[in-house]
């Protein structure tokens, strides 16, 4: 019998493995199902597949003529053989587990108990050496070197972690956010923890091991036989909760965690990373040294077992140990199932034989995974029992029911793993043949199950803290050692370094992906920027060559766009009509370069402004035979088509047509160009007339209207500004400067002869009410005569609205009528049927 003592990467498992297939047969035990999964398939390769078993709580591959077993330690059976003969060689993994709080009577049980008919290994680590000695004083001990060096380095930022790096927390949440963190600075990492299954996390661990990420968070799940390509260990904490407290980690368990850093013969290096303090020297002495204070006890459970009945049952295993070196193990979670039953009467009437106290004892040890609290489990654990006890095997109706909607793979990440959980419970069910009805089908079905949602998980996992993107680059730009990386832009502005897209060129300013920005890759960034630089001389020349359809002005800001991207912005220029140009500025443009685009631009707003307001440059290229004419074009060029002009001068008749043929009117004292009233032009206007000034104008009235309500009357400044885009303030009303005119045009030629009756489409044209009508025409400066109503009972329409001629019309003789503005008309003075009506009216 020996014992394989030593530090983690000392060759203790591949030599046992060696050792166990020079045998006829033989068994090892390991601590974890991953690793008898893992081993057992070495030994498949080594073996074939009909001569190794597999056997673990959730998970039994017994072919009929295996001789060799890869077992967890719990389901090490006694006799693996079907002739019931002893192996010839027997293992056990990790051995130092024997003091462990939870599991360790196990172990101890092991150490004690199980032995091969050639051959015995136990391997672990030294601090059980003594132990070993005294518990078994014929065991060889042969102590085996590290075969890489461990060197503690400090405390590191996680930001600044060398590439091939494991970070280890101690609980769900810190693992989380280490490995968001880990995504957003380096672009990724793999998650192993605990809680995962052994599918999920051999799927974990490939992506570390394929070099997808550079970077793995976990749980110290991965103290125990993960081989992984690990160069550094960094501790993001140093206690940890132990199943009943929280305590520090000694210097035993930070060694065997460090202890994945170095394989082979590569050297190894561990620190401490976050909020986590350095480690002391004395620590990382021991560490570094593997000298760790010897294991003083080791827990124990009484194995031979008395199942006569649940009392004998209680007192076979509260049997006190049997050597002051070994401990009485701590109550754990069959020891209270078993409690809890004992007060259960139905159970204890169930329990009446051996063989029931055996099965009840059997079912109690069914492990708790979902850790939903013991209640949950010991009611479960308690239908389980009481199937069984009546039926003799679970019904696949009731197993069916458990399984129901568990293949969903919707959910969050706890949510999957919790089911998980639940779904390892039925799988270590309906591993025992003997319980279950049709049982092949249920370890099929179970085992599919698990599969989906680990799948599903590590998918889940890797979406969530993997940017395959961002961590090839990172990974190339460690193994570049300073060379430049290869980068380009596209046709459509893409910057593309290592065949990987990080970024765009927002007109002629580079713009990093999202996540590239929050990455702390500035030698990335770097190599952005540098294809941006060397694309730029041909930027500047596609844009040269742009079609002005490519180009845009927003007339609400005055900015200037190029393919959707903001390039510049208008300012003010030596008149409204030629504004400034001030291009955007950006990093990789020279004063030439910029100079070249505001010339392109300039070209731009001068077209579009000459087409928008054609009428005007018409107008200007009209009159220049005319010198009054011309002046007053002149005057709308200077103020953008509508211009202040109290008094025209005299015209000639041939003037007064050239200006009406120009679409150019006169009214309320200013001078304005009907067509530049369109709403495109109109909001081009508001636009250079509001850069010219340096003032934002107030909003125009929708599109298409001729007039709007305003009950709160605009200031003063607002009411220049609203007529000089062509639109008058008049009895809290704005109405458009050509429909003024044109009504008071229209008025004028109606009432020359005299009063008139309204047109019944006056108001329309307006686009007020009846009701407002007579007072927005009076302050439009048109001469009326209201309606008036009859009194009541007379037999006749009221009088209705009467347009009266303009103060400074002539009457028919060539007298001008009075000059008393809108002054009251006698109905005497007025002709027509309803003048006479109203003579009438005064005769009764």
């Amino acid at each position: 019998m020996r014992a394989i003592l030593g530090p983690t990467n000392t060759g203790k498992t591949h030599l046992a493995l060696e050792r166990m297939l020079a045998h006829e047969s033989g068994i090892i035990g390991f601590p974890l199902r991953l690793l008898a999964r893992e081993n057992y398939e070495r030994m498949v390769q080594a073996k074939g597949v009909r001569s190794v078993a597999l056997i673990t709580g959730e998970e039994k591959i017994i072919p009929p003529h295996a001789r060799w077993f890869s077992c967890t330690v719990e389901a090490m059976p006694a006799s693996p053989l079907p002739s019931g003969q002893p192996v010839d060689f027997v293992a056990v993994d990790e051995i130092q587990l024997c003091a462990d709080p939870e599991r360790g009577h196990i172990f101890t049980d092991r150490l004690l108990n199980a032995r091969g008919a050639a051959e015995t290994l136990f391997l672990g680590a030294d601090t059980i050496a003594p132990l070993l000695k005294t518990l078994i004083p014929q065991i060889e001990i042969d102590t085996r070197p590290r075969l890489s060096a461990l060197s503690g380095v400090g405390h590191n930022r996680l930001s600044r972690l060398p590439p091939r790096s494991a970070i280890v927390a101690f609980s769900v949440a810190e693992v989380y956010a280490i490995a968001e963190l880990i995504r957003r600075k380096r672009g990724g990492c793999a998650v192993v923890m605990g809680q995962l299954s052994p599918r999920t996390r051999n799927a974990q661990v490939a992506l570390y091991q394929n070099r997808e990420v550079d970077y793995l968070v976990a749980t110290d799940a991965i103290g125990m036989g993960l081989n992984m390509d690990i160069h550094h260990v960094a501790f993001a904490g140093l206690s940890k909760f132990d199943g009943q407290r929280h305590r520090l980690l000694s210097a035993a368990e930070v060694a065997q965690i460090a202890g994945r850093a170095g394989r082979g013969a590569r050297d190894g290096t561990f620190g401490t990373t976050g909020t986590c303090p350095p480690l002391n020297e004395a620590m990382v002495e021991a560490v570094e040294e593997h000298r760790f204070e010897p294991l003083h006890s080791l827990w124990w459970r009484n194995s031979a077992l008395d199942f006569a009945s649940l009392p004998a049952l209680h007192a076979s295993l509260c049997r006190k140990p049997p050597m002051r070196c070994l401990r009485p193990a701590e109550p754990a979670a069959d020891m209270l199932c078993l409690h809890a039953f004992m007060q259960d009467a139905s159970i204890k009437d169930l329990a009446c034989t051996p063989e029931r106290v055996r099965l009840l004892w059997e079912v109690c040890q069914i492990p708790d995974f979902r850790k939903l609290g013991e209640d949950s489990h010991i009611r479960q654990c308690a239908q389980i029992f009481t199937l069984l006890a009546r039926r003799g095997r679970l019904p696949s109706d009731w197993l069916g029911a458990r399984l129901h909607g568990m293949d969903s793979t919707d959910g969050d990440l706890d949510s999957l793993m919790q089911r998980l959980m639940g779904i390892r419970i039925w799988s270590y069910v309906s591993a025992r043949s003997d319980w279950v009805e049709n049982a092949a089908h249920w370890q099929r079905h179970t085992r599919q199950l698990e599969d989906t949602l680990s799948d599903a998980l590590h998918e889940r996992l890797t979406a969530r803290f993997v940017d395959r993107r961002a961590a090839s680059l990172a990974r190339r730009l460690e193994e570049a050692d300073g060379k430049p990386l290869l980068s380009a832009m596209s046709r459509s502005g893409e910057i593309i370094v290592e065949g990987h897209a990080v970024g765009h060129m927002r007109g002629f300013a580079f713009a990093p992906d999202a996540e590239t920005a929050r990455m702390d890759q500035p030698l990335i960034l770097r190599a952005a920027r540098r294809a941006a630089r060397t694309e730029m001389p041909h930027l500047i020349a596609r844009f040269m060559q742009a079609e002005d359809a490519e180009l845009a002005l927003d007339t609400e800001t005055g900015t200037l766009s190029w393919q959707g991207e903001n390039i510049a912005r208008l300012r003010a220029g030596l008149s409204v009509l030629l504004p400034d140009i001030l291009v955007k500025d950006a990093e990789f443009l020279d004063a030439g370069q910029k100079e070249k685009i505001r010339a392109r631009l300039t070209r731009f707003v001068t077209a579009l402004i000459r087409h928008e307001l054609a009428p005007l440059f018409q107008a200007e290229a009209a009159v220049q035979t005319h010198p009054l004419p011309r002046g007053l074009v002149h005057g709308l060029m200077e103020h953008g088509g509508v211009a202040p002009c109290p008094l025209l001068p005299p015209l000639s008749g041939a003037e007064k047509k050239l200006l009406a043929r120009l679409h150019i009117l006169h009214t309320h004292d200013v001078l304005f160009c009907t067509r530049l009233l369109r709403p495109g032009a109109m909001a081009l206007r508001r636009l250079l007339l509001g850069i010219n000034r340096q003032a934002t104008l107030p909003p125009l009235p929708p599109a298409g209207a001729v007039s709007i309500s305003c009950p709160t009357p605009p200031s003063a400044a607002d009411r220049a500004a609203y007529l000089s885009l062509g639109w008058l303030y008049a009895a809290q009303t704005l109405v458009r400067l050509d429909r003024v005119a044109a009504i008071r045009m229209d008025m004028e030629s109606l009432a020359r002869q005299g009063a008139k009756p309204a047109p019944t489409n006056l108001a329309s044209r307006l686009g007020v009410t009846k009701k407002n009508l007579p007072t927005l025409l009076r302050a439009l400066g048109i001469r009326l005569y209201p309606a008036t109503p009859l009194p009541d009972g007379q037999p006749a329409p009221p009088a209705p609205l009467l347009i009266l001629p303009p103060a400074n019309a002539k009457k028919p003789g060539g007298k001008r009528a009075r000059s008393q503005k809108n002054a009251p008309l006698s109905p005497r003075m007025a002709s027509g049927p309803f003048a006479a009506l109203a003579r009438l009216r005064e005769r009764l």
